[in-house]
């Protein structure tokens, strides 16, 4: 894929997740995937009920990996919960399950045909993990990810300056054609 077009692909934005109009959010959840702080406690609140009934039924959810539910009452068709790691100083595999947050929602939304899909800056918060290093995983595994599947737009939702700067830091990194 031309790097131009990976550009265009990959968009920032400062703002709350949950208000995005996409195909499918993705929702830093915790391993129960009943809810919690942060954007998953902000997700399960704006989207309903039904997605913590739906969420029951899908018995947790492992590090690195992900699963999807109905969005309920968001602007979106689904939620893709991931999980991501805690941070333990970088030298338990964080670089590598933060990846392989990205790359699994990415393919569980391919596969129930989302065109569009909206990311936060998963494990940044209570979990720890320094923004400036998230963000050049998440840049890197979603441009990878991006070569595999049939996306209109990734889109990473920022709460604040500071993580739109480092995302966009990160974003500049990436080679261009």
């Amino acid at each position: 894929m031309r790097a131009e077009r990976l550009h265009e692909r990959i968009r920032l934005v400062q703002g709350d997740i949950t208000a995005q109009e996409v195909d499918a959010i993705v929702n830093a959840a915790n391993n129960a995937l009943l809810g919690g702080g942060g954007v998953d406690g902000a997700i399960h609140r704006a989207g309903g009920r039904e997605i913590l009934e739906e969420c029951r039924r899908l018995g947790g959810c492992a590090t690195g990996e992900a699963k999807a539910t109905t969005a309920g009452r968001l602007r979106a068709r689904y939620v893709v919960h991931t999980v991501g790691p805690v941070w333990h100083g970088g030298d338990h595999d964080e670089d590598e399950l933060l990846a392989s947050c990205h790359r699994a929602s990415l393919r569980v939304a391919a596969e129930l045909s989302c065109r569009t899909v909206a990311f936060p800056a998963i494990s940044t918060g209570v979990y720890g993990f320094p923004v400036a290093r998230a963000a050049r995983v998440a840049v890197g595994s979603v441009a990878a990810a991006l070569a595999e599947h049939d996306l209109d737009e990734v889109r990473f939702v920022l709460f604040d300056a500071n993580a739109h700067d480092e995302f966009a830091s990160a974003l500049d990194e990436l080679p261009r054609a």
